[in-house]
């Protein structure tokens, strides 16, 4: 059965697509499947993962923010995944490669977004990158045994770096696709912005509305194709590192919606260094690593590891005193 997903993709495919039967594998053997691709079982495999499931209580932008509507790392992550696929689809690439590394790119990003990265990257010895954290975390904390490929585009989805297949170039756009118009979208919810503040030179080129944004980015990047590489056109390009750029100076650095931070940082740290003093309080399931990672690796892990109220709810039960009652 899986031979004729195998004729299927050589059909539909194009020639600069990465064929599943031609993986570099996996880090150890691991059983056959008749009926799944290796792509298809690791898409599998990270969506019935703990860690993914976390990611629906670790938050995107906003730190406990009021309201049912708000993103978070889970819905951010479903949105990369569907936009990821488009553009796989439109330019006939492996949608099941691409649909993998979409779903795990962020299983190891930190509990309250990227202020919790910035606050283990200070704290730790070794410092902390989420897209290095989301592929520990598929190795070694969930032991899932991905493919090469789907390692390689997980961690590679972020900055200047870049996925050997051109499936897993597209996460990078795709997340960027995904986060600056989500975070919009929350931020015009929040107060933070007004529609019209927005740069009109900038919804000029790429749209006035959410959807018509997407629309135009997905179309930017399908008609760059594949030349070179996977990217935007101009100057969608270039209009989309400036909205990117203006997020940054009005919503992810802003005052109101970062006030929180500081807070953040000071729990982070005593978490760290209660573990790091009480190894014994470490869960089974992450101090069996001390002897080969190290102390400092491996409350790194647990803390990165916890959902935003977990790790409220355990700030408040070691640091907090609580309200004495007589009886």
């Amino acid at each position: 059965m899986k031979k004729d997903v195998f004729e299927l993709e050589k059909k539909m495919l194009c020639e600069k697509a990465f064929f599943s039967e031609n993986t570099a594998g996996r880090l150890y053997p691991y059983r056959n499947d008749d009926m799944r691709t290796a792509f298809m079982r690791d898409r599998d495999k990270i969506i019935h993962c703990k860690s993914f499931r976390r990611l629906m209580h670790k938050m995107q932008v906003f730190l406990a923010p009021e309201g049912d509507h708000y993103r978070t790392r889970l819905t951010h992550t479903l949105e990369v995944a569907q936009i990821a696929r488009a553009i796989a689809r439109y330019l006939r690439l492996n949608e099941d490669l691409t649909e993998a590394a979409a779903l795990g790119h962020d299983l190891g990003h930190t509990p309250f977004g990227h202020s919790g990265e910035r606050a283990l990257d200070e704290i730790c010895p070794h410092g902390f990158k989420h897209n290095e954290q989301s592929l520990r975390v598929a190795d070694k904390l969930e032991n899932l045994n991905l493919t090469m490929e789907v390692r390689d585009a997980i961690v590679n989805h972020t900055g200047k770096l870049k996925a050997q297949t051109l499936e897993g170039q597209i996460i990078k756009y795709a997340d960027r696709i995904a986060y600056i118009n989500h975070d919009i979208d929350d931020a015009i919810r929040a107060g933070i912005l007004n529609k019209e503040d927005l740069p009109k030179h900038l919804t000029d080129i790429l749209g006035e509305t959410h959807s018509k944004r997407i629309d135009t980015m997905i179309r930017s990047v399908v008609a760059h194709g594949l030349e070179d590489g996977i990217g935007f056109t101009e100057p969608c390009g270039e209009a989309t590192m400036e909205l990117r750029e203006f997020m940054f100076s009005r919503v992810y650095r802003n005052r109101k919606a970062k006030s929180e931070d500081g807070k953040v940082i000071e729990m982070i740290q005593h978490l760290y260094d209660y573990y790091k003093k009480n190894v014994d309080k470490l869960p089974a399931e992450y101090s069996k690593f001390i002897d080969e990672d190290g102390i400092d690796r491996v409350v790194c892990d647990y803390i990165a590891c916890m959902t935003d109220r977990y790790a409220l709810a355990k700030y408040e039960e070691l640091f907090i005193p609580k309200v004495w009652q007589y009886k």
